[in-house]
């Protein structure tokens, strides 16, 4: 099955390189029995992904089940997962099938499978290794052929090194890891998204449709969502119902939005690890995600100056001082929140003056540091410190394994 052909069957909504990877990754483990470990923040609609490979898989005429873990409470869990003998427990009135047994020859999707317990890994680790598991009250050993799928949101190196999580377990999923973009890294779909929403619920309501004004969508795009597509959903659907105009202006946009000006600042991740590490890992953690950010706004900002210079055919004088506000507005912006949140960068702001000297050809730009450069140091850095262990360099720079193995890749660094 195509990619398009996947998004069109499964509702996915958006054409950014990390999605198009996951689902590529999806589609091509699917003919396979090999583990799939599903990592994304809450909202970013981890529970496609299982479906899409179980319906491109020879099990998709199997069953097909998702449990979410961390909905079942501590004492069920095992009786849920496999199953249980009749007077195992008090309440036990009669003998009951498990999942692993009803989905036997299918697919079980474990949502949050980072909120299971100790034992009850040790009872899935023991299913994904040979096949086996024994009811609750029971000891009968039982098969089942099973292909598992899980999915979480939570660091699983800070749950290894608290002992929260087995780590023979973790690499038995994490055959086939994928990654699910936060939505504030796939910035080109959030119009869509809010498009396809507002036009479902504009049918599911028969209402007119709603639409944004150019500010009020700037603004959509440009917000944090820490609840991802989700929230985004949610919105979309509040405003459908609640506001009178159909068009959106950016007052009504922000009442929607929590701490708007507060989300646009770079996270960061309020987790134990961070707080043992002090200020020092907060201050890391800072400065590498505002690097990242600075690089996007940049490319923005390089882009506009060369359609203004191309516009203008070199000529200074051509430039209007529309084009030299547009600039410093979009420096400011730029600039504005990451100056609010670290003073360990500097950026010196270029600005362009009109002159009675023509220009030959082209305007430059300069940089005052080079983005890519720091960030192959800080990597360096990182692994040379931990003498090559990337598990530990991911976490000294504040980012996951994964990402650090795709920069690795991506800026040919020699280990």
């Amino acid at each position: 099955m195509e990619l398009q052909d996947i998004k069109q069957r499964f509702g996915i909504i958006g054409s950014n390189p990390l999605l198009d990877r996951a689902i590529d990754i999806a589609r091509q483990v699917a003919p396979t029995d090999l583990n799939v470990l599903i990592n994304g923040e809450s909202g970013t609609g981890k529970e496609v992904f299982p479906q899409i490979i179980h319906q491109n898989s020879s099990r998709k005429h199997g069953q097909y089940i998702a449990v979410n873990c961390g909905a079942i409470p501590e004492g069920t869990i095992d009786s849920e997962l496999f199953g249980h003998e009749k007077g195992s427990f008090t309440g036990a009135h009669e003998a009951r099938k498990g999942y692993f047994e009803v989905a036997d020859g299918g697919t079980i999707f474990l949502d949050e499978v980072g909120e299971l317990p100790l034992a009850t890994q040790a009872r899935l680790l023991r299913v994904l290794e040979a096949g086996e598991f024994m009811k609750v009250g029971s000891s009968k050993v039982q098969k089942t052929d099973v292909r598992v799928v899980a999915a979480t949101n939570i660091n699983f190196f800070q749950a290894l090194e608290k002992g929260k999580f087995r780590e023979d377990l973790y690499y038995r999923l994490n055959t086939v890891p994928i990654y699910l973009p936060p939505l504030r890294e796939r910035r080109e779909d959030i119009y869509l998204l809010f498009r396809k929403f507002a036009s479902d619920f504009a049918t599911k309501y028969r209402m007119p449709t709603i639409k944004l004004n150019a500010e009020a969508e700037q603004i959509l795009i440009n917000y944090y969502w820490p609840g991802n597509v989700r929230q985004l959903k949610n919105i979309t659907e509040q405003i459908s119902i609640i506001e009178k105009n159909r068009e959106v202006s950016p007052e009504i946009i922000l009442s929607y939005l929590p701490n708007y000006g507060i989300n646009k600042l770079p996270a960061l991740a309020r987790s134990d690890s961070f707080q043992s590490g002090g200020v020092d890992m907060n201050e890391r953690d800072i400065f590498y995600k505002v690097l990242v950010e600075m690089k996007k706004d940049m490319n923005d900002l390089k882009k506009v100056v060369h359609d203004i210079v191309m516009a203008s055919q070199g000529n200074v004088n051509a430039v209007t001082s529309d084009d030299v506000q547009l600039i410093n507005r979009m420096y400011n912006e730029s600039t504005e929140t990451n100056i609010a949140a670290t003073t360990a960068l500097t950026i010196h702001p270029t600005s362009i003056q009109k002159t009675n000297t023509p220009v030959n050809q082209t305007i430059e730009v300069e940089e005052s540091l080079s983005l890519q450069d720091k960030e192959v140091d800080m990597i360096k850095r990182a692994l040379k410190k931990h003498k090559g262990k990337r598990k530990y360099a991911a976490q000294e720079l504040g980012i996951s394994e994964r990402t650090l193995y795709r920069k690795i890749n991506e800026y040919n660094i020699a280990e």
